[in-house]
Order: C-alpha cells, then structure tokens, then sequence
C-alpha cells in the first residue's frame, strides 16, 4: 500500500524499453516496500484534470494518480471517485484470449484482483475500481521461448572465464520482491579485459532464426573518474551451433560473432541516488541455424554492466482461419526476407474452390491468403464457420451468398436444405434458379375468334387469366384435318404454312395458310410456360395389355397411373397402323380402364397410346404399345427407338442441306463482292455486323462482365513482375496457363485494395468492353478474376509497350513503307470499331500498343469522359486528363463524339508516327491550340513525310466532320500506297509539280516477292503464295478485305 507521498512536485526521466526517455511533471508515488513505481510516463489532459499514467511493464498494470478540484465526475467511461487526498488509484487488469490456443487462467487473473482489494482498501481513504478488457487477438505473431533467465528456479549457473574476478551471478529482487539471477562484472579499472559468459546448451527445436533479448544496465564511463581508456561501455554477443551438451567449454575461438551491443541509456551516479534504473533493451537475431542446438556467449571488454535478463525465443505465424481454410501454427524461415508457403485445410463442411495457401513472414504475421474455401449447400459462413440453414432457409451452389429463405410457394422441413420444396400445384423448371418462386402452368386461352379467307385462316385469342406468375408465357397452335361425321383425325401436313410461326408464339394472333379448300379443320391453342410439362395433371399409364384378339377387335385394358393428381374422369386411346406412323389416327374416349376396338384391318400391327384425363386436364400418352390382331401384346420398346432414330436421320439431313445451301449462298455473295474490288471506298455496313453494346446501359453492370468476359481461375495465372503503375492498381507480366491451351504470356492489370464497389465496377468496365471485340489490331482480352482479390483484368502481352515510346526509342530505324504498314494496322482497327458503332474519344499514339511483330493494337476502353470548363481544358477520365490537342473541335466545343472525331485524332496519331513520337503541336499551350485550329491551322507535315500522307492527314482534319474521310476509305488508301511505294518517294518538299505517279500505277517490278522485299515486308511471302498472288497484275485489284 501507498504510505508515502511527496507533495512537491519534481522533474525525472522514466526510460522505456526502446530508450526514449520522457520527462514529465507528477508525483513521485513509492510503495511501503521503498520499491519505486517506474515505467512509462503517459501525459493524458482533460477539462481541469492532469493525469500521469505509471504502467508496471511487467504485469501490465496501470496506476493513475488524479489532481481534481471538483467532485464526482466521470471521464473517458471511467468513474472518479472524490477522496480527501485528490488521488485516485484505479488499476486496469488486461487480459487476451488469442486463437492460437492461449487462455488466461480465471482463478489467478481473480486472485491478482483481490490481492489488489485488499491491498488498497485497508487504506481506508482510496476508492479503487477495477476493469477488465477482453482483447480478441487478430491473428497476431507469438514468440515460443527456448531460455528465460527470469524464469529459471535457482542459480543460472552459467559458464564464467575467468572463474575469479570476471561475471558473477548475483541475485537481486524485482519490482514484485521475487528474486531473480543476474550476471554483472565491473573491472573498469584494469585494462584488457576479455571475460566471457556462457549459458548452458540450448535446444533449438524447429526454430531456424532465432532471437536474444538482452535487458541490462551499464555505468557512464564519463561518471567514473580515472577511467579514460580501460573504461568501454559496450560488449560483445556470441553462439556457438552443437548437436549435443557436450562442448560446453569449447574455446573462445570458435564462438560466432552476432554483433557488438551498445546501451542506448547509461547511468550515473545520480540516478543512483534517485533510484532511477534506466534499463536497456536490445533484441538480436541469427539464422539460419542447422544444428540440434546451440550455446551463448557474452564478453566483456572493460565495461560496468549487469545481464538483468536474457530471452532467447523464436516466432510462429499463430494458428490462423482465413477464408474457411485453416492454417496451423508455423515457425517462420530462416531469412528475414523469407516466406514459408503454407497450405490451408478446409474448416468442417466446406470445400476448396481454390487451393487455399497463406505464406508466413519472418516477422510471424500471415500474408494476404489466397484461394478460398467455399461452404457447403446447405452451409453458410458464420464467424468463420460454415453452420447449418436453419428450416425454412436452404443454399443450392457453393458461390451463394449466405442461407436464403425460401422463395414464395415453396419450403424447406430440415436443417441444411440446398432447395426448398414448391408447394402442392406449383413447380420450378430446370432451368430456374433455387431463388426464384413456385409458379404454376397457365390457364387455357378463352375467346377464340378464327376469320377464314379461301384457304386461309386467322385466328385469334385472348390471354389466359392466369399466367401462373411467370413472364414465359408462349402459344403453340395444333392442326388438325378430321373426316366429317367421323372420329377419324390426321395431323396437318408439312405444306400448311404459320405466320409467324406454329410453336412458341409470343403474339395472340397467327395466321395459317395453304390450306386445302372444303376441308374440315381443328385448331387447337395451348397456353405455355416453363412448368407446363410440371401440370398437375395424370402422370403417364405405365402398362397396357391386350385380350380377346380377333381379326377384326381386340379388347385393351391398362393400370391406373401412378399419380392420377385428381379424380381421373376419362381415358383417352389413340391408334394408327404401324405403318402409318401417326399420320393419320383413331381417338377412342371411355371412363373406365379398358375398350374394345373394332373395325380393324387383319393381320396389320397397330401401335396404341394412352392417358387420362382429370379436371385439370390430360396427362401425357403412354409409350406405345403395338398390337397384332393374330399375335399376342408386346411392348414396342425397339419401335420407339426405330421410330426415334428415324426422325433424327431425317433430321440431320436436312439441316447437312441447308448447311450446303447456306454456305454455297455465302461463297457466292463473296465472289460476287470480290468482283467489285474495283470500288475505291466501302460505302455501306455489311450485314451481320455486330453492334457495340454499352456496359453502363446494363441495370446491373455486373451481368455486362457475366457476359461479355469469362472469368478465370486465378490458379492458371503467374505474376512474374510489375511493368507500370496505373490509377487502379499495378500493371503487372505475367504467364496464363487455361487446361487444354498452351501457356502464354499476359498483361495483367491488378485492382489495388480497399476499393469501393463503384471502383470495381469503373475498373472491370474496361473488360466488358473489350470483351466484345475481336480484331487482330485490337487489345485481346483473354478473362478476368472477379470471384477474389485482387480483381484482375487479363488481357495479351505488348512487348514493346506503347506506340509513342516505342518511336521515340527507334527513331529513324523504320522504312517508310513500314510506318504506313503501322499506320495501316492503326486504321483497321478503328474501322472494326466504326463498324460496331463505338467511338473510342481517346485514340492517341499512347494508346496504341505495339507487340513482337510490329502489330499494332488499339487499347485503353475504360474510360467515360466529361469535358472541363478550365483554361487548359483537358477531358477528366476516370483514368487521367487527355489532352485537348488530339480531340475533334466539334467535341471540345459541343461535346459531340463521332467516328468523325476519331478520324481527327486519327490524323494526330499519323502525325506522331512519321514524326516518331513528336509532341504535336510541341509546347503550345491547349488554349493557343484551340485558337489556332479555329483559325484554320494545321499541323505541318514531319521531316521526310510524304506527301501522299501528309494530304491525308489535312483530310482527317476537315473542319466539318462529313468532309473527313471514313475510316474504311483510310484503310483503302494506306492500302494503294503499300501496293504503290513509288508515291511514296515524293515528299512535302519536293517540288509542288505532279507527280507522274499515280495510286493506279504499279512500279516496274519483277515479281511479288522483289515488291515484298522492297516495302520491307518479305516475311509474308508464303502467305501472297499460298492465296494465289503469283503476280503483279494479281496484287492490284487487292483490297483491305
């Protein structure tokens, strides 16, 4: 208990483990023990309170002595009691429940609290509270200790030489009157001092770095007088690897430095006198170690020191649950840049998805995990558990989200239920998810209205009262041509024509034609929708047998079906002769379950069909049954599969017919189209084309990347190493390895974490507009990872990076004609845009990536842009600014971007090439660029640009935008100047006469292979060859195509 105070206030340093030293203004507490209170000062301020925290380092308890004026009062959720004395003392217990499987013994966590009681309420005047705070531990490192002086009972007994006059063990007592051993030596008088201490053998265990915290004191030389030079104040830290004890007294010699230890803190003689201990602690490691165990040894070179404590340890990444994968309890690497790979298993009901894998640092913190454990159907993760739904909860595919209740109409009677049950009369199809409702068939369509014309009818009719609550509701219209007066019925045959169609209408009218003239007919309208064939109607009649066959009758009699579903009213036979195959048929109607049939042909089989009817209607027919009237029942099992196999031969051919037929139609437009090479422009959209599709115009952006990217299994995927840093993330190479493909290299683009949901979705935006496309000059997308972080976009590897660098590190290295092949690639691409009706706004020669072989590739489709009213006014993207000097002027000043606009930024980007990389319009400022533009200037042609190119440029840079050359007359043109090099040789400054050359004109060349050669493109040889280009006349009339 307190029995001294000193009410004057005084100034003193407290020294952490660290060294740092605080000075702070309080009183001085001491214990009826004369044990002083020392640790770390803490300053808290409030509202007229100053309080100065003590923290006892050892048993983490805290003493706050409190100045009021006021009386009770309560701060920071902590009630202060008003005492005579204005002190407070309120000791805070802490303790920590850790996952790793260390618990806080209750009984002696209590008996420390009522120690406390007794000790401070026996005073009388102090009020004392107690706390106790529970602190989940996340998953932090722990240390596994191999050699505790603290804690060892009785002597040390550690190895000194010399013997005499060197270390010696002593024993002192800590803050808490236990007496501990220490090791000091103080023979700063005397010069040369070598005195070594060892410890005894320690066992390594499975440890391969080690760590050794030393807590020690030393004397300020500087204190001590007639000690200049004998006088250190450091000493020397050592070991020794042994498989057994049994080199306990090896010689110094072949001990291992670890590292010279210096004291942060050192203290004098008035420290002494002001019972300040200023305690130092170091902390040193060594690895990698290989043996069984090892030795300590500490030498001393002159300095006053004492050892208070040694702690060898080594640390363990602690029992871990991350992503439902449990990881054990790892001793980390021997390096301290090392990583120890673990693999997870999966928590009790669940599986992997990916191979769960963390890696342990040398630090003893877990990395970023990676691959997961998914739970169980019927399992959810709770607290990183997969628990069982509860009934009336179900979980069908292990990607769900947690257990959902089950959907209306339908439920579930047990625990862990992957589907819920629909209730009696309503159904789910195959194709439903698990979450959607029961729904039921439709009712029958009522009012039908049929308006006959000559040989045709219309019919018409209203929707069913009840759609049974699904939005799949569809028609199908049966014929049928009946005798007069007779119950004699054959289908409709294949020359009646429907309009629009027969089976799955979507409108309530169709038109019927072709029909013959004074025929009867029988039209018949079902309601359809995704469980109809789920209608609460008979199921089908299993068996049908036959007696009493005569050559003209035979009497059938049946089972009743399995699940009549109702009070079956009727049954329904249908017969044909065999050979008829349904064409044409008998329906014969009876309540019970049997019927004689009459009136049939001797000695012919007939196949009979059965079902039955409720008031919810009829059931399926029965699989046929064939009867002979001379031969006794058996089942036509064969005749169904003859009769099936039949109309899938039928089938096939006629569909390998239009299958010819198509393809000979195609061949033929073709040719046809080839025969017109001759035209010098594409002037209309080719049908078939596929249009561009807005991902943001999706209701949900996540269907957009469902449907226009596949997604990858981030197993397949290898980072190797970081080429760029992008706003999103890191830009990273890597290798894709998909089952069944060869490994190829990537660009990988990485979602940096702690992304919002709006992020995420701007940066996979990108990938669902890629995913669309697919041209050899456009940016490949090869997948994306969506399912775990990071989020990841994965698209083909450019080795040679932008378009722009790469000029700038080759400039003049590339013939002319090979810059126009660039060029060329260029304006293919953005014509398969064009066709596709999407307008990149940002088409710039940055954009523009350039692979192994020179192809060029459009890229960079995330962006969605918003002009700035500024004076440097750029276009803000959610990737960055772009610049005003490649947009269109009518898209600065209205906001209005067309393929028009990208046709002038087209113009820039054949600018850059031929200057290699050249800023355009250098260091103009974009306002003076704007101003210049209106004032109808243009940029001048690069040094050595021919002039063919650069007119083409100026066309791309029309004021009004139908002026500007399209991008599919751009590809034709680059084309007639690759076939044409001669135009090529007449620069913008040459002399302004015409040139005799013309687009129409070939050079006088030998042969293919001599033009290939010259324009630099002599790798594609084989393939002019192998198309049949064996001349120059037969290269002329090519085109872009």
């Amino acid at each position: 208990m307190v029995t001294e105070q000193r009410p004057e206030a005084r100034s003193y340093n407290v020294v952490t483990d660290s060294g740092q030293a605080y000075r702070r203004n309080s009183r001085h507490l001491r214990t009826s023990k004369d044990e002083d209170l020392t640790g770390v000062v803490e300053k808290v301020e409030g509202d007229d309170t100053e309080e100065t925290v003590q923290k006892d380092n050892v048993h983490d308890r805290t003493v706050v002595a409190e100045n009021t004026e006021q009386g009770n009062r309560t701060r920071s959720g902590r009630l202060v009691f008003a005492v005579p004395q204005r002190i407070l003392l309120i000791c805070l217990l802490h303790f920590s429940t850790c996952a790793v499987g260390q618990t806080v013994n209750q009984r002696t966590l209590m008996n420390i609290v009522r120690n406390f009681e007794n000790e401070l309420f026996d005073m009388g005047q102090y009020a004392v509270a107690f706390r106790v705070e529970k602190n989940k531990c996340q998953d932090s490192n722990y240390d596994v200790t191999l050699l505790d002086s603290r804690s060892v009972q009785g002597e040390l007994a550690w190895v000194a030489s010399p013997t005499e006059g060197g270390w010696e063990e002593v024993s002192i007592m800590d803050e808490k009157n236990i007496p501990i051993r220490t090791y000091q030596v103080c023979n700063v008088m005397e010069p040369n001092q070598n005195n070594w201490l060892r410890t005894h053998w320690i066992r390594r265990g499975p440890a391969q770095r080690i760590y050794i915290e030393i807590k020690f004191t030393l004397r300020d030389c500087n204190s001590l007088p007639g000690v200049i030079g004998t006088c250190k104040e450091t000493f020397n830290l050592y070991y020794l690897e042994s498989d057994s004890d049994n080199e306990r007294y090896a010689h110094e010699s072949r001990f291992a430095k670890i590292d010279t230890v210096a004291a942060d803190e050192s203290f004098t003689q008035v420290d002494i006198g002001d019972r300040i201990m200023k305690l130092n602690t170091e902390v040193r490691d060594v690895g990698v170690l290989s043996r069984t165990g090892f030795y300590l040894a500490f030498q001393d070179v002159g300095a006053c020191i004492a050892l208070v404590s040694v702690h060898v340890f080594y640390k363990k990444c602690p029992l871990a649950v991350r992503n439902l994968a449990q990881f054990p309890d790892t001793v980390t690497g021997a390096d301290t840049s090392s990583l120890v790979e673990v693999r997870g298993s999966c928590v009790n009901h669940s599986e992997e998805q990916e191979v769960p894998k963390m890696y342990c640092g040398a630090d003893g913190e877990w990395l970023v995990p990676i691959g997961n454990c998914l739970c169980n159907p019927g399992y959810e993760e709770r607290n990183e558990q997969c628990q069982v739904c509860k009934v009336g909860y179900y979980r069908s595919l292990s990607s769900d989200d947690g257990c959902r209740k089950c959907p209306l109409h339908s439920y579930s009677m047990k625990d862990g239920a992957t589907s819920c049950d629909c209730d009696k009369g309503y159904y789910r199809s195959e194709t439903d998810p698990a979450a959607m409702p029961c729904t039921r068939p439709p009712s029958a369509p009522h009012n039908l209205i049929s308006n006959v014309n000559e040989t045709s009818v219309l019919l018409e009719w209203s929707p069913p009262l009840s759609s049974g609550g699904r939005q799949d509701l569809t028609y199908n219209v049966v014929c049928k041509q009946c005798v007069r007066d007779t119950q004699r019925c054959t289908p409709c045959g294949d020359d009646v024509r429907y309009s629009p169609q027969r089976l799955s209408l979507r409108s309530t009218r169709v038109s019927v034609h072709q029909l013959q003239a004074h025929t009867n007919y029988t039209f018949q309208i079902w309601a359809v929708n995704g469980v109809s064939k789920h209608n609460p109607t008979p199921s089908k009649v299993m068996m049908v047998q036959s007696k009493d066959i005569t050559r003209h009758t035979l009497s059938l009699f049946w089972d009743e079906p399995e699940k009549p579903n109702g009070v079956i009213l009727e049954y329904e036979v249908k017969y044909y002769e065999k050979d008829q195959n349904e064409r044409s048929y008998r329906i014969v109607k009876t309540t019970s379950r049997s019927t004689d049939i009459k009136d049939l042909t001797p000695l012919p089989s007939y196949v009979f069909h059965v079902r039955a009817r409720t008031a919810a209607g009829y059931g399926e027919f029965s699989a046929p049954f064939e009867f002979s009237t001379n031969t006794v029942a058996a089942p036509v099992v064969g005749a169904v599969m003859s009769s099936a196999v039949l109309l899938l031969l039928v089938a096939g051919c006629v569909v390998v017919l239009l299958l010819i037929l198509i393809i000979t139609f195609i061949i033929t437009k073709r040719r046809t189209k080839y025969s017109k090479t001759k035209q010098t422009e594409e002037k209309n959209l080719q049908p078939g084309v596929r249009i561009y599709v807005d991902p943001f115009t999706y209701e949900d952006p996540n269907q957009a990347i469902r449907e226009f990217a596949k997604e990858i299994n981030t197993s397949c995927i290898k980072i190797e190493k970081v080429i760029g840093i992008g706003e999103f993330g890191e830009v990273c190479s890597g290798r894709l390895k998909l089952p069944g493909k060869r490994e190829i290299c990537v660009a990988i683009k990485t979602l940096k974490a702690g992304f919002t949901e709006q992020q995420r979705l701007d940066f996979l935006s990108e990938a669902s507009v890629i995913g669309q496309f697919d041209h050899p000059n456009i940016i490949h997308l090869e997948g994306v990872v969506t399912k775990c972080k990071p989020v990841m976009i994965i698209t083909e590897y450019m080795e040679n990076g932008s378009l722009d660098m790469f000029l700038r590190k080759n400039d003049g290295r590339f013939t002319v004609i090979q810059l126009v092949g660039i060029l060329r690639g260029i304006a293919s691409g953005m014509k398969y845009l064009s066709d596709m009706s999407y307008v990149h706004r940002d088409l710039a020669a940055r954009n523009i990536l350039v692979n192994s072989n020179l192809v060029c590739k459009v890229s960079d489709f995330g962006m969605s842009r918003v002009l700035e009213d500024e004076p440097e006014g750029a276009y803000t993207t959610r990737g960055g600014k772009i610049p005003i000097r490649w947009t269109a002027p009518e898209a600065i000043t209205y906001r209005k971007f067309t393929s028009a606009s990208d046709v002038w930024s087209y113009g820039i980007v054949m600018w850059e090439v031929m200057s290699y990389g050249e800023r355009p319009y250098w260091d103009m400022s974009n306002q003076d660029v704007i101003k210049a533009i209106e004032e109808g200037y243009r940029l001048p042609p690069p040094m050595e640009c021919p002039l063919a190119l650069h007119q083409l440029m100026l066309e791309c840079w029309m004021r009004e935008r139908a002026d500007r050359p399209k991008f599919s007359q751009i590809v034709n043109m680059l084309d007639k100047l690759i076939r044409n090099p001669a135009t090529l040789k007449r620069t913008a400054g040459d002399a302004s006469r015409p040139h005799p050359s013309t687009l129409h004109h070939a050079p006088s060349l030998g042969s293919v292979d001599e033009w290939l050669r010259i324009i630099g493109l002599e790798q594609y040889r084989e393939n002019f060859s192998s198309a049949g280009f064996c001349s120059l006349e037969s290269v002329l009339p090519m085109s872009h195509e």
